[in-house]
């Protein structure tokens, strides 16, 4: 366990806050979902206009070396980044399918200032372990336990570790996404219920590789809100350079109880590709609160690739009031649906990197001596030797 018991090294100044207003809140936010509060009119437009923010700059960026070798595991493939509020350090997930070691995620320190970001220290690392104590198989097994990872985030209760899955859509296999809690030693503790429209079936439901790629917590951690990188097979086309796409924001409480489902407006890809042929894509690989005690407004990741032209990735500030309650119905048609409204943050190719590649987590590091709050953003290198780990280091004034 990384820094000791979480009872005894808590240390944020919104602690006493949880405690006090947790279950308040829980009630708060589930009526107010479910007597239509943060709902739209069905005859709401559907209409988006995200507009640019000012307020970010770069402070810094690290490229952990490729194929780093840890305790020995291969570091790589991390999509998804939290801090701990417990001990001040991050955890980072790999979504590794277990094809080179277990599934796992790692614990680091990373010195984060209002004049730079420092190298980044692994300090842990575990495996995922299913309920029976056993590590996650690759998929070649074929016994329909292996897992995708993609997101982390620490709980803000207890102290564990909540992750996503995608799950695998193939023609001779289902099997359906999930959100689990795992102890910090790895051992698995329960597993979230999902929304029905969330589950792998042969027509309908998510596209592969397409699922829970976003994660958050919400409300002073009684909600856990998850994002769906694309549209579900009954949702209408993936986004295209011709038009933009609808995907789902999921609320639900802290045990699985779903309180609303909302539409993301995808932009369209921001290129066409080279050749003509080529693969050209935009989706939502992360969520996270704008603040641990707000139930209504987040930042989304939206992460488009491009062949022959490269990586776009832009932070999008996200409001669910208004949206309309899409739980029950399809988005094919998305006559009378409002979605949420989205503001642009900060569009990555402004910020004159060294590069902008996959970029899969995000999550909020310190409050800086500036006044600003450090936003931290991570990529998945796919574990190719053209891509790489890359952190990135945010001042953000809202």
């Amino acid at each position: 366990m990384l820094g000791g018991s979480p009872r005894a090294t808590r240390r944020t100044p919104w602690c006493g806050v949880l405690s006090v207003m947790s279950r308040a809140l829980a009630a708060i936010c589930a009526a107010a979902v479910a007597t239509g509060v943060l709902a739209a009119p069905a005859s709401a437009s559907a209409q988006h206009h995200p507009q640019p923010q000012r307020g970010v700059r770069l402070i810094g960026e690290r490229i952990v070396p490729h194929a780093l070798t840890y305790q020995g595991t291969t570091v790589g493939g991390l999509s998804g980044i939290d801090r701990d509020p417990f001990t001040g350090g991050y955890v980072f997930i790999s979504d590794d399918r277990s094809a080179l070691q277990p599934a796992r995620f790692y614990t680091a320190r990373v010195d984060v200032s209002a004049n730079g970001i420092g190298d980044v220290q692994f300090t842990g690392t575990h495996p995922f372990l299913r309920p029976d104590g056993k590590t996650y198989p690759p998929l070649a097994t074929g016994d329909g336990t292996t897992v995708d990872p993609e997101d982390i985030r620490v709980d803000p209760w207890s102290g564990n570790y909540t992750w996503s899955q995608e799950g695998e859509r193939r023609p001779e296999v289902l099997i359906d996404p999930s959100i689990r809690n795992t102890r910090r030693d790895g051992t698995f503790v329960n597993e979230l219920p999902l929304p029905a429209n969330l589950k792998m079936t042969p027509g309908r439901g998510p596209q592969q590789n397409l699922v829970l790629e976003g994660l958050t917590y919400a409300a002073a951690g009684t909600l856990v809100v998850s994002a769906v990188e694309g549209p579900l097979l009954q949702d209408g086309p993936n986004a295209t350079p011709d038009h933009g796409a609808l995907s789902r924001i999921v609320v639900q409480t802290r045990s699985g109880h779903q309180l609303a489902q909302y539409a993301y407006p995808q932009e369209p890809v921001f290129a066409r590709p080279v050749p003509a042929t080529g693969a050209a894509s935009n989706g939502v690989p992360a969520i996270v609160a704008v603040d641990p005690v707000d139930p209504t407004r987040f930042l989304v990741v939206e992460r488009a690739f491009v062949q022959g032209v490269g990586n776009k990735v832009r932070v999008y500030e996200v409001d669910t009031r208004g949206a309309t309650n899409v739980a029950n119905r399809d988005l094919v048609d998305p006559t009378g649906v409002r979605p949420v409204t989205k503001r642009l943050l900060v569009d990555l190719a402004d910020l004159h990197l060294s590069t902008v590649d996959n970029i899969e987590g995000i999550t909020w590091g310190p409050r800086l001596s500036t006044g600003e709050r450090s936003l931290l953003l991570v990529s998945d290198d796919n574990f190719s030797t053209t891509q790489v780990t890359q952190l990135v280091a945010l001042g953000v004034r809202l």
